[in-house]
């Protein structure tokens, strides 16, 4: 009988076929020396689908493949475990239903106590949900594999937990510049700039990492090229199982963009906040000059009135002289607070810049001193620019006595000029076009960025309590930004300051924009006719000024608080003359003009401003005097006024001035 005796040998077998009877989880049967199955478990028959009664006397053969019976592994399988006492593989196995299961497989020889074959002992494990589970991980690894190979926004590569990089993806490349070939096994603190590297920072990153499980910062990074990108970079330590350090998974974001964007969006708002803050500071200056002129207009006068009706050898009049010199110099502070409102009013015109700064030469080494040298440097052709003059003359005089106070021990001034073109979107905040820049610089003591960034605030000054008002460059400012332009401050501590003050060019041809009329100076043999004059201000002191001041000359006056209060005068009594004072409220002096004039056409108006509040295109031929004013002034307007009134054209002519 071949294969197994059914003799003494079975009945030693018959010990081990209850537990093996019991096992379901794996296949577990005999073959005889040919290889047929001899028995059968329960395991087998769930893993195959074959009955004990169905294959016992079968070949095993017929579990395994095709393609596997064909190349000779069943009969190789045996021959292995008859020759070297064990065989063992994985692969394909095929069941009764012809469906493939994936399978871990041993084989094992049967000898009898004198050592003859009797058969195999062939077990196999149904390895399909392991081999799932393995393919599964298998494509997520190749899936997740793809995944960080295809990202090009972000730099994914790990490191070994010494900090050489051991991956690089797509975007690794992209970003920092190197190929693979070239930056593998390569440290990663070469994407650090030469100051981080100094500083220890990659070292941190890593500590902190394995510290903490995470380091995440922003940074300079460097490129394989040598440029910087502004990085977002985060490290996350990996541990095994037993939390030993493997390694560090690195992810980096170039971010330069963002941070570009953030910092002009920074700008733009710190701009705007200056902005708002100098406008409102605008706004309060403007209205606290405008009620100083109004209290100056009041001192003046009457101190003016005084100083006449003292004799001339009074001991008070030296006092009211002192007094009237104090009031002056409180005018010129509030023109200077008005100009950096940009509330005065300008004469504007085409200047020629070095004709301006020739001819006020000698006034400009009178006022700074021999211990200052005054240079200039102009270009031998220089567009004019559009500005008042005057106001010009006295932007370059500030400019340059704060250039002599730069310099205590005395120095050199350079004023000079170029032409340029501006464009579109500039540093400075200019509209595009053509400029002329002017500019006096010093080798002086310099500004730090701090004072430099309050230079043009009003009220700020380094020269000491009582040697500056703070106002000098606010006023420079100021006409800068009325003509159009800018004043540009560059300066560095101990090494000199810049004042550029920029201004559109214009044709040598261009005319002035409207201006009012101005009013001449009275000649001294003017006649002065008693007139009836109709004074217009709400605010008192300035009224029982202007009405002493016109009672002095020979006139007689009707007082009116309101426009309003004017238009009933008029409609009961006849007048020969109206001033008025324009800001007022409920209606400005501008619209009490137009009312006057629609009806009463011929009587002459004069209108009386503290600041050039009034509209640049609006009555532009209503004559103007300007707070503070003196007797003699007021005198002028009202001889000029009459005799227009009495020329026989409509319209009243006066001389611009």
């Amino acid at each position: 009988m071949t294969g197994l005796e059914h003799g003494s040998d079975i009945t030693e077998g018959e010990r081990f076929r209850l537990p093996v009877g019991s096992v379901t989880d794996y296949a577990i049967l005999l073959l005889d020396e040919a290889g047929q199955v001899a028995s059968w478990n329960p395991g087998a028959e769930r893993s195959r689908g074959y009955s004990e009664r169905e294959i016992v006397g079968q070949p095993s053969s017929r579990f395994f493949t095709d393609e596997d019976r064909a190349a000779g592994m069943p009969e190789r399988a045996l021959r292995v475990a008859a020759t070297e006492g064990h065989f063992e593989f994985e692969g394909w196995h095929v069941r009764k239903d012809g469906t493939r299961f994936w399978a871990h497989t041993v084989i094992d020889p049967i000898r009898n106590d004198t050592g003859k074959p009797m058969g195999f002992a062939m077990i196999t494990h149904d390895l399909a949900v392991r081999k799932q589970t393995q393919e599964a991980l298998r494509r997520s690894e190749e899936r997740f594999r793809l995944l960080v190979q295809s990202v090009t926004d972000y730099a994914i590569y790990m490191l070994d937990a010494h900090g050489y990089v051991t991956n690089w993806n797509a975007g690794a490349m992209r970003i920092k510049g190197y190929a693979p070939e070239d930056i593998i096994g390569q440290h990663f603190s070469r994407f650090y700039t030469e100051e981080d590297r100094i500083a220890g920072l990659p070292e941190l990153g890593l500590a902190t990492a394995a510290r903490e499980g995470r380091f995440e910062a922003e940074g300079w990074r460097v490129r394989n090229d040598g440029s910087r990108f502004w990085a977002h970079a985060i490290i996350d330590a990996i541990r095994d199982d037993d939390g030993r350090l493997l390694g560090f998974a690195k992810v980096t974001r170039d971010i330069t963009e963002r941070r570009e964007a953030q910092l002009a969006l920074e700008q733009a708002r710190e701009a705007f906040f200056q902005a708002q803050k100098m406008e409102a500071i605008g706004k309060l200056t403007g209205g606290v000059a405008h009620d100083f002129n109004n209290l100056l207009a009041a001192v003046l006068g009457s101190l003016d009135l005084a100083r006449k009706r003292l004799p001339a050898e009074s001991d008070a009049l030296r006092f009211i002289n002192n007094a009237i010199m104090a009031a002056e110099r409180g005018a010129t502070l509030t023109q200077r607070m008005l100009a950096f409102a940009r509330k005065q009013e300008l004469k504007l015109e085409a200047v020629d810049t070095a004709a301006l700064v020739h001819n006020m030469a000698e006034l400009l080494q009178r006022t700074l001193g021999a211990q200052v040298t005054v240079d200039t440097c102009f270009p031998s052709t220089l567009p004019t620019v559009l500005a008042d003059p005057v106001q010009l003359e006295l932007a370059i005089i500030n400019l340059a006595v704060n250039a002599r106070d730069a310099m205590p021990g005395g120095g050199r001034i350079v004023i000079s000029a170029k032409e340029a073109a501006v464009p579109a979107d500039n540093a400075q905040g200019l509209a595009q076009g053509q400029y002329v820049c002017l500019a006096v610089a010093d080798k002086g003591e310099g500004m730090d960025e701090k004072t430099l960034a309050q230079a043009i605030d009003p009220f700020f000054t380094t020269k000491g309590i009582g040697k500056g008002t703070g106002l000098g460059l606010p006023m420079v400012h100021g006409l800068a930004e009325q003509c159009g332009g800018r004043l540009v401050l560059k300066s560095r501590k101990g090494e000199g300051t810049t004042a550029e003050l920029w201004l559109p060019a214009v044709a040598a041809t261009a005319t002035a924009a409207p201006q009012p009329p101005r009013l001449r100076a009275a000649p001294e043999s003017a006649p002065q006719g008693s007139l009836t004059v109709l004074a217009v201000d709400d605010d008192r002191l300035v009224l029982n000024y202007t009405v002493a001041l016109l009672q002095e000359l020979g006139h007689r006056v009707v007082e009116a608080s309101s426009g309003k209060q004017a238009l009933e005068i008029l409609g009961r009594q006849p007048v020969d003359l109206l001033i008025t004072d324009y800001l007022m409220p409920e209606m400005t002096g501008t619209q009490l003009a137009e009312i006057v004039r629609a009806g009463w056409p011929r009587l002459p108006v004069l209108l009386v401003t503290g600041y050039a509040e009034l509209h640049p295109q609006k009555s532009p031929d209503l004559p103007r005097l300007h707070k503070p004013f003196q007797q003699e002034q007021l005198a002028a307007a009202v001889a000029e006024l009459t005799e227009a009134s009495r020329a026989p054209a409509p319209e009243l002519q006066f001389v611009n001035r």
